[in-house]
C-alpha cells in the first residue's frame, strides 16, 4: 500500500507525519537547523521510518509545508533586492506599503509603462535600465520588475526581464506573473517580497529533495501554497511568495481532517508566529484582498489567516511605561536562552552565572548573539561597520554585552538579524515554560537564570518586575493567554459579520472584553467569549490553550497529533491551479481581451469571453497537468460588470477565473 510523507519546515522545529489510509503511522520532530535546513529534514523523516519499518521506496508521494517565508515577512527578514520600477514616479513608492517592503534596497526607476487599455505610454528605456544594472552588478540577490498597467500588456516588464538576466544572471521576479490584478505600487510590493524570498525558499526545496533522494525516496515532491492546495516543487521554486501562509494552510486542512468538524477557529501556535483563521463548512476561508502577513497586503491568494507575531520564541519585553508595568511578547523571533545554553553551552552558561551573582544588572545581560551558519555565497550589501561585527561573531556565540562594542554596533546588529545572518537569544515563553515545569526540552538551570534576570528590571515605581524567577515565569505564560485571547477574538470580531464600528485589533482589547472575559459583575455584568469551538494546533498548544479555551468560555478542541498537524495537512490537500483575465470595453461594441502576450480586440462579446475563458482553461489544466494532478476538474467564475446608461445595459469588463483541481498522482494510481 501507497505511503504519503508530509514534512512542515517552521521557525523552530521541522516535523514529518507518514500515512497510509487515513491513519497517521508515525510523526515526529526535529530542530530546523537553519545553516543547513536537510539536518533537520532528515533527522525528522529518519525518524517516522525507523518508528513504521517503512522502506523509503514504499513512499508514494510527499508534500512539503512551510512558516519560512511567512516568517521572514513577520520579522523583516529576507535578501536583498533590487526593484526595477517602469513608468511610475517616485510618489508611486511611498504606495500600499511598497517603500516599506523595500526596507533602503535599491530601485531603479526607468522610462516605459503601458495604459489602461494597454497601449504603450512611453517607449522603454532600455539603456537607462543597462547603465544602472552595471552598477549593481553583484550587489543584489535577486530583482523585482514592475510595469505600469503590466497586466493589461506585460511587454516591458518581460523585456527588462531577458535584459537583466543577460546581464546579471540573478532571478528575476515580474509582477504580472504573480497576479493579473491592477493596482501598480501592491504588485510591485508582492513581486519585491517573492524576489526577496526565492533564495530562502530555493534552498528549503533543494535542500529537501536531496535529503529524500539521497535517502532513497523518489516519490514527486509537492508543496503547499498559501490557500492550502498543493504546487509541484518547481512552480514554488519560481512564486515563493504563494508559500506564505503555506504552514497555516496546511494546518487548517490537518486540523479538518483531524477533527472532522466543519465550523471551527483554528489557532496554531508555532515558535515565532500563531496563526488564526475561520472553518466554515468543512472549507478554510480564502482572503479576496490577498494576503496579509508582517503587516504586508500582498496579492497573493491564500487563507483568510490572521497572524500575529507570538510564538513559543516570542521576545519578552518589560514594559517600563506607568507605575506598574507589564509585559508584551514578540514580534521578533529569539533563540530561546534554554535552547542557546544547550547549543553553545562553554559560553551561555559561564556568562549566565557570572551575571546572577553580580549584584548590578547590566544592560545587556541575559542576551546572546548567535551565528546563522549559511552554506554558499557570502552576504552582500553589508556596510563596513555590519561587516566587522558579523565577522567578530564568527560560529561561536557572544554575550550580547562583549560583542558589541558601541552604540553604532546596535543598529548593525539590527541589520544582521533582518537579513537572516546571526539571531538575538533572550528570555521567551519556552524559558518561562522550561522554569514551570510544562517543557523539559533544553537548559532548564539556564531558563532560570535568564528569568532571574529578567525579574530585576524595575518598573515605573522603581520595583522589581516580579519577586524572582518562579513569579517571572508565570507571569509570562499568563501573558501568552492573553495575547492569544485578544488575537482570538480579533479574528472572531473581524470575521463576524457584523458592524461594530471599531476595528476589530481594538475592539479584542477593549476594556470592555477584558472585563467580558474575566465574567465582571458589579452593577453590570459583561460576558465576552466565542460562540465557536477553538481547535488549538501546535507542539506547545496542549500546554497554553487550556487556560485560552477558560478565558473565551469556549470548548478548546486538542487533537492527537496537534504538534505535526501541519505536515499532516502538507499531504492530504488536493492540487488546484488557478488562472486569471480580463476583458474591458473598447469602446461601443469593442470587446479588449488581455491576453499574456499582449491585448487583442473583438467585436463579438461571446466569442472574446469564449476564447480568453478557454485560453484560461487549457493554461490552468496544463499548470495542473505539470505539477502531477489526475482526475482534473474544471470551475469556472465569471464577474461581469455593467453600467446602466439612459436604460441601456452597457458592458465596462469582465474578470474571468478559471480553477483546475485533482489528486496528486502516486505511485499506486
Amino acid at each position: 500500500m501507497a505511503y504519503l510523507l508530509g514534512v512542515d519546515t517552521g521557525g523552530t522545529y521541522t516535523d514529518a507525519a507518514l500515512i497510509q489510509d487515513d491513519t497517521v503511522v508515525a510523526s515526529a520532530k526535529s530542530l530546523t537547523t537553519r545553516h543547513d535546513l536537510a539536518e533537520g529534514v532528515g533527522a525528522a523523516v529518519q525518524a517516522v521510518l525507523d518508528q513504521s519499518g517503512v522502506a523509503p521506496s514504499d513512499i508514494a508521494l510527499s508534500s512539503l509545508s512551510t512558516t519560512l517565508a511567512t516568517n521572514a515577512l513577520v520579522e523583516g527578514q529576507g535578501a536583498r533586492v533590487c526593484l526595477v520600477f517602469i513608468g511610475f514616479n517616485a510618489k508611486d513608492i511611498a504606495r500600499q506599503g511598497l517603500d516599506e517592503a523595500l526596507g533602503g534596497d535599491p530601485v531603479i526607476s526607468v522610462a516605459g509603462g503601458h495604459t489602461h487599455s494597454g497601449g504603450e505610454a512611453a517607449p522603454l528605456d532600455l539603456d537607462a535600465l543597462r547603465s544602472e544594472l552595471a552598477n549593481l552588478q553583484g550587489d543584489v540577490s535577486g530583482f523585482a520588475v514592475a510595469g505600469q498597467f503590466a497586466t493589461r500588456n506585460p511587454e516591458h516588464e518581460m523585456s527588462a526581464r531577458d535584459i537583466i538576466r543577460e546581464v546579471t544572471g540573478a532571478p528575476v521576479t515580474c509582477s504580472h506573473e504573480l497576479s493579473a490584478k491592477l493596482g501598480g505600487p501592491k504588485r510591485a510590493m508582492t513581486a519585491v517580497l517573492n524576489a526577496r524570498l526565492i533564495g530562502m525558499i530555493d534552498h528549503l526545496i533543494g535542500a529537501t529533495e536531496a535529503y529524500l533522494q539521497n535517502a532513497g525516496i523518489t516519490a514527486p515532491m509537492m508543496v503547499v501554497r498559501g490557500d492550502g492546495a498543493l504546487i509541484s516543487a518547481e512552480m514554488a521554486r519560481e512564486r515563493p511568495i504563494e508559500t506564505i501562509l503555506s504552514g497555516p494552510a496546511a494546518s487548517i486542512v490537518g486540523a479538518r481532517w483531524l477533527t472532522n468538524e466543519t465550523n471551527a477557529l483554528v489557532s496554531d501556535i508555532g515558535g515565532t508566529t500563531t496563526d488564526v483563521a475561520v472553518l466554515r463548512d468543512g472549507r478554510p476561508m480564502i482572503d479576496p484582498q490577498g494576503a496579509r502577513v508582517g503587516g504586508f497586503r500582498t496579492m497573493v491568494e491564500a487563507v483568510a489567516m490572521r497572524t500575529s507575531g507570538l510564538g513559543g520564541d516570542s521576545e519578552v519585553h518589560a514594559a517600563r511605561d506607568g507605575l506598574r508595568g507589564g509585559l508584551t511578547l514578540g514580534p521578533r523571533r529569539v533563540l530561546p536562552v534554554s535552547l542557546a545554553a544547550q547549543q553553545f553551552p562553554d559560553v551561555v552558561l559561564p556568562a549566565l552565572e557570572r551575571q546572577v551573582s553580580s549584584e548590578r544588572l547590566g544592560e545587556y545581560d541575559g542576551r546572546f548573539v548567535v551565528p546563522i551558519r549559511h552554506s554558499g555565497h557570502a552576504p552582500t550589501g553589508l556596510s563596513d561597520r555590519e561587516q566587522r561585527v558579523l565577522d567578530r561573531v564568527g560560529d561561536q556565540a557572544w554575550e550580547m554585552g562583549k560583542l558589541l562594542t558601541n552604540r553604532m554596533e546596535s543598529a548593525a546588529l539590527k541589520t544582521l538579524v533582518a537579513r537572516g545572518l546571526v539571531m538575538v537569544s533572550s528570555v521567551t515563553p519556552s524559558d518561562a515554560a522550561h522554569v514551570t515545569g510544562i517543557l523539559n526540552s533544553w537548559n532548564a538551570d539556564a531558563a532560570r537564570a535568564a528569568l532571574d534576570l529578567f525579574s530585576r528590571q524595575r518598573n515605573g515605581a522603581g520595583q522589581r518586575i516580579a519577586a524572582n524567577a518562579d513569579d517571572m515565569a508565570v507571569a509570562v505564560i499568563d501573558q501568552v493567554t492573553t495575547q492569544t485571547a485578544e488575537t482570538l477574538l480579533d479574528a472572531a470580531f473581524a470575521e463576524d459579520g457584523s458592524d461594530f464600528g471599531v476595528p476589530s485589533a481594538d475592539l479584542a482589547r477593549h476594556v470592555l472584553s477584558r472585563m467580558g472575559m474575566a465574567h465582571h459583575r458589579g452593577l453590570v455584568a459583561l460576558d465576552v467569549g466565542l460562540n465557536l469551538p477553538v481547535i488549538g494546533l501546535g507542539a506547545s498548544a496542549p500546554s497554553y490553550y487550556g487556560a485560552v479555551g477558560e478565558r473565551l468560555s469556549t470548548p478548546m478542541i486538542l487533537p492527537e497529533y496537534a504538534g505535526v498537524a501541519n505536515a499532516i495537512g502538507a499531504v492530504v490537500g488536493q492540487i488546484s491551479m488557478r488562472r486569471s483575465g480580463q476583458i474591458t470595453s473598447a469602446g461601443e461594441g469593442r470587446y479588449r481581451v488581455h491576453f499574456a502576450d499582449g491585448p487583442k480586440e473583438y467585436a463579438d462579446q461571446d466569442l472574446a469571453l469564449a476564447d480568453l475563458e478557454k485560453h484560461l482553461s487549457d493554461q490552468a489544466h496544463s499548470d495542473a497537468v505539470s505539477s502531477g494532478a489526475q482526475g482534473i476538474r474544471i470551475r469556472v467564475e465569471k464577474d461581469m460588470r455593467t453600467a446602466n446608461i439612459e436604460g441601456k445595459h452597457v458592458f465596462v469588463e469582465a474578470d474571468i477565473t478559471v480553477i483546475a483541481s485533482g489528486r496528486p498522482r502516486i505511485a499506486d494510481d
